[in-house]
Formats: structure tokens, C-alpha cells, sequence
């Protein structure tokens, strides 16, 4: 199910709930193993020894190729604003490096662990297949912060 795109994130709130924010949201990281080039458009057929050799043909953020570049679907906070993502990854093969371009994590919760002390002001942080994170920042300027794998060959 995994090479298909069927995954997703739960989260279990420590008792008494998070802390709030201005901003939540929820990111997922995968990979899509086609029989057609990267670009084709329309009904895509799987390609099993792309995925038994790791050689995707996409690599994806909520399941598309730009999904979170275009106005439509891009993620939106304000300055000021505390924002908090919920990153995973559903694979099925690769880690990913993710990295928000211009920001530094304040607080990064390590493979998803919400009650463990997080780890503070971090550039990049490291989600296995399968996995997940939890990141918070504040945006203290305007600008257009674009969400990464910062293995940069793959965005």
C-alpha cells in the first residue's frame, strides 16, 4: 500500500493536549515508482523493478509532483505566527532530510516523540520511511518559505 500512496499520519496527543499554535499542519513524504517517464499525465501504471531497485520516478509531498508550490495549495501562515507541521513519511523507501528554506526549527520532537524534550533550533531533521516528526517555528520576517528534502536532487 505504501507504493501506492496510501499512507498518512495519527497523532496521539500526550494528556492534557499540545500546547496551541497559530499554524498546524500535516505533510507527508513519498515516492512514486512509474512505468512512465516523469511528466506524463493520466492513469500511471506501477514499475515493480523501479521500486525493488529505489529508482522513483517521482519524488512527493501529499502525493503530487508541486503540490505544495502552487498558490492553490501552498501553505500559508502570517509573521508572527507560531507554526507547527506534522511531517512523515510514508516511503516507501527513502529518509528524508526535511528542511523549511529560510527558517530554523525552534523545536524539533525527534521521531515524533511528544513527550521527550525536543531538540532546539535545527536546520534539518532526518524522517525515516515510515516515520514522522514534529516541528515548530515562529516566521519573524515575510518571505516565501519553501518545504524541502534537503537531499536537493530529489525537489
Amino acid at each position: 500500500h505504501d507504493a501506492h500512496g496510501m499512507y498518512g499520519l495519527i497523532l496521539v496527543e500526550p494528556e492534557g493536549g499540545l500546547p496551541p499554535v497559530d499554524r498546524e499542519f500535516y505533510v507527508m513524504q513519498g515516492e512514486l515508482y512509474t512505468a512512465q517517464p516523469f511528466g506524463t499525465t493520466g492513469a500511471l501504471k506501477d514499475d515493480i523493478t523501479k521500486l525493488l531497485n529505489e529508482t522513483p520516478e517521482y519524488f512527493v509531498f501529499n502525493g503530487a509532483s508541486m503540490a505544495l508550490t502552487t498558490d492553490a495549495h501552498a501553505l500559508h501562515a502570517k509573521v508572527g505566527e507560531t507554526v507547527r507541521i506534522f511531517f512523515g513519511v510514508g516511503g516507501p523507501n527513502f529518509t528524508s532530510s526535511f528542511h523549511v528554506i529560510g527558517e530554523i526549527f525552534d523545536r524539533v520532537f525527534d521521531q515524533a516523540s511528544l513527550t521527550a524534550p525536543p531538540l532546539t533550533d535545527v536546520q534539518t531533521t532526518l524522517v525515516p520511511p515510515g516515520g514522522a516528526t514534529m516541528v515548530e517555528f515562529k516566521l519573524e520576517v515575510p518571505g516565501r518559505y519553501i518545504l524541502v528534502d534537503h537531499a536537493l536532487s530529489r525537489t
